[in-house]
């Protein structure tokens, strides 16, 4: 096997970004840990304050390296904590087996989030701390939804959208980046068509953004064949 595939195989990824976006981010996880102590500090009860999630670190991540993929938009970060901390409780107080109610914590949140169509991957975190925290988050009961999970979910949240902002290729949330396309290209007559995109084209465009790209130049292919495939049938039926 050459190196080439060995790395396709274990998914090495050979998009980079430039090393101004990587302090970038690297500030944002700081900021937004930080802003979540003293934000807990100043309005929790100093024993709940200190309980911050390790989860909470993994959204820092998402809001910061990845700002404009799915997982780290704002519903998927407000409901993803807060549905699994729900659901991480639940399981700590009606099964008695430890290792059944941690198991199910995770696989529940997991389903619930899809329903609730707010896949967050530190949600799974959220709701297994709930299960194998200390007895002083157990005491919290319920009350660990939102203090501290949602008022830590919120904190980071705000500090995400005002810190991203500051820099107007991260594109968060991704909504606002998608309203400004559409009043766009309205306001240039509209989508006049495309010419056909080649895959070096995409290998091309992905290496021109700075931030972390969560989905290959193969998966850009396949969604682009679906859509041209979708827009000859549109066009094509009688």
């Amino acid at each position: 096997m050459s190196l080439h595939g060995f790395f396709n195989l274990v998914g090495f990824s050979r998009h980079t970004a430039n090393y101004p976006e990587k302090l970038i981010s690297a500030a944002g996880g700081f900021l937004g840990i930080f802003g979540i102590l003293m934000v807990s500090q100043w309005w929790l009860d100093p024993r709940t304050a200190v309980m911050i999630v390790p989860s909470m670190g993994a959204s820092a991540v998402l809001l910061f390296a990845a700002p404009h993929a799915p997982f780290s938009q704002p519903w998927n970060v407000i409901g993803g904590h807060g549905l699994s901390a729900i659901v991480g409780i639940a399981c700590w107080q009606w099964i008695p087996d430890l290792t059944v109610a941690a198991s199910a914590s995770v696989g529940l949140s997991i389903g619930i989030m899809y329903f609730a169509r707010c896949i967050h991957p530190p949600g799974g975190a959220t709701a297994l701390a709930a299960v194998i925290g200390s007895q002083q988050l157990h005491d919290l009961g319920y009350t660990y939804g939102y203090a501290p999970i949602l008022l830590n979910a919120v904190t980071i949240l705000l500090i995400g959208i005002v810190f991203n902002g500051l820099f107007h290729w991260r594109r968060y949330p991704a909504g606002l980046h998608v309203r400004k396309k559409e009043a766009q290209s309205k306001d240039s007559g509209g989508n006049r068509g495309y010419a056909p995109i080649k895959h070096e084209d995409f290998v091309y465009a992905l290496s021109q953004i700075d931030t972390f790209v969560d989905i290959t130049e193969e998966d850009l292919l396949a969604i682009y064949e679906l859509a041209t495939q979708r827009r000859v049938e549109t066009v094509g039926a009688p």
